[in-house]
């Protein structure tokens, strides 16, 4: 066997949907969900209207659906629009330590998928595939925050270049998987794929406002550049099967663990995808913390918009950057990062979901006059609690009605945890809602049941006609 390259495409190309453990299956069938209903709501919103017009307009054969509108197009016009879509609110799922895989990943799949006439079973195997992928090379990398010896003040904080590196290798891992490509063609399409991956532009974006609706990479460019690099390793385009091997590339990627030793360890044994985080809230993943203490205090306590006279927010390092101290949106980007107006959409109790990034929403006068109300800082013991892995610490002290209402949290809502976990019940629930703008009452409920029956459809277009319209 040659390198680290090779490893992973004949992994790849040798493991069956016999292999996957049930948990894993449930796994996969619950992002998938989770993805297409943040399509759904992402259609009503600027950057899901202006992908599916430029999908529209790039078209191509008709090979693949635009989730909720039902036109066909190229699987490569397809896959762009919709992981766009998924993308679009902020709202998709999040696999630690690499953040936003799903929307580079499920897209692609999903169009490639369609376009082969692949069942449901070869799209699970897909999708659990491409998020390990993901993850292990993700978790071989510098974290997005390191903390220098002083601790998270600003000045103490490393921002990592390499965000996203892994989820063009995972969207491609899954694709080839759901074409069945063999081992040969599995290495030059990792090789393909590693030409292609997009400059990391997370630290200029996390110092940038207004916000860019690319913000931390496009998951619509990536999911594009996945179906590409697939077509090509499928036609036998040669890639470079040597694009992962260490020589040189722990330098590039500033990692003194990037190794077969690490990536490949008890692979197929122990699943990272296991790990999936659900997102109870339509914002950045670095609010949910003070999101969850702060809604818990105001429903405990009863506390009306108008009774509350401050706000103080204790969070993620990511709270002193401009986009998250912003109190000009420009755009539902913006609001999507905002403590200050997810605090006050919050505290005015809009239905959570896409409604907090509605225009009417994001310009409601008692909603942008509540902002001046809320502050936030970094929480003085968040790097203890960075320690562990699982730990996203987040506290809010809230002055109403003449009290202090204190309340912190150790862990977010939606993490893999019993007590924190989004049950089968909830995720149905927040797809419910999200498709709700797009599909009737009787298709909503029909996709729910195909998807979690997903192993026994044996063409995934049965699944692309129930989640349009």
């Amino acid at each position: 066997m040659g390198g680290l390259t090779q490893d992973i495409a004949k992994f790849v190309a040798e493991i069956k949907f016999e292999d996957l453990s049930k948990a894993t299956i449930r796994e996969a069938k619950r992002t998938i969900l989770d993805s297409i209903g943040c399509a759904l709501a992402g259609i009503t919103s600027d950057k899901g209207k202006i992908a599916i017009e430029l999908s529209r307009r790039l078209g191509g054969p008709p090979e693949s659906t635009i989730i909720g509108v039902g036109e066909k197009v190229s699987c490569n016009s397809a896959a762009f629009a919709n992981g766009e879509l998924i993308n679009a609110l902020d709202y998709d799922s999040l696999l630690p330590p690499i953040g936003h895989v799903s929307p580079c990943v499920i897209p692609a799949s999903l169009a490639i998928a369609e376009s082969s006439k692949a069942s449901g079973k070869d799209l699970i195997l897909g999708t659990v595939i491409g998020h390990e992928i993901a993850a292990r090379i993700a978790l071989v990398l510098p974290p997005i925050v390191e903390f220098a010896e002083k601790g998270p003040e600003e000045g103490n904080i490393r921002w990592s270049q390499t965000y996203g590196l892994g989820n063009i290798f995972g969207g491609v891992a899954s694709t080839g998987k759901i074409l069945k490509l063999d081992y040969q063609k599995m290495s030059h399409l990792l090789g393909i794929a590693g030409h292609f991956r997009p400059v990391s532009m997370f630290r200029k974006w996390i110092e940038t406002i207004p916000s860019a609706m690319t913000k931390y990479a496009s998951a619509g460019w990536i999911s594009s550049a996945v179906v590409i690099s697939t077509l090509l390793a499928e036609m036998g385009y040669i890639g470079d099967i040597t694009v992962l091997d260490s020589d040189g590339l722990e330098e590039r990627c500033a990692s003194q663990n990037w190794g077969p030793n690490t990536i490949m360890d008890k692979i197929g044994e122990k699943w990272l995808f296991l790990n999936m985080e659900y997102k109870p809230y339509p914002c950045c993943r670095g609010l949910h913390g003070g999101l969850d203490a702060f809604i818990s205090l105001i429903d405990q306590y009863d506390l009306k918009a108008e009774d509350i006279e401050s706000i103080r927010a204790f969070c993620h390092p990511l709270a002193n950057k401009p986009l998250w101290q912003t109190r000009e949106l420009t755009n539902h980007v913006d609001a999507q990062f905002s403590f200050p107006y997810c605090f006050a959409v919050a505290a005015h109790r809009v239905r959570i979901g896409a409604d907090w990034q509605d225009s009417a929403t994001m310009g409601d006068p008692k909603i942008i006059e509540f902002m001046n109300k809320v502050s936030c800082q970094v929480h003085p013991k968040f790097e203890k609690y960075y320690k562990d892995p699982r730990s996203r610490v987040g506290m809010v002290e809230v002055v109403a009605k003449g009290k202090t209402f204190r309340e912190e949290r150790k862990y977010y809502k939606g993490t893999p945890f019993t007590d924190f976990q989004i049950t089968d019940e909830e995720l149905v629930e927040k797809f419910r809602n999200n498709a709700s703008r797009i599909l009737t009452r009787g298709k909503i409920d029909k996709v729910g049941k195909f998807l979690f029956e997903l192993e026994n459809m044996e063409n995934v277009a049965e699944l692309m006609k129930q989640i349009s319209l």
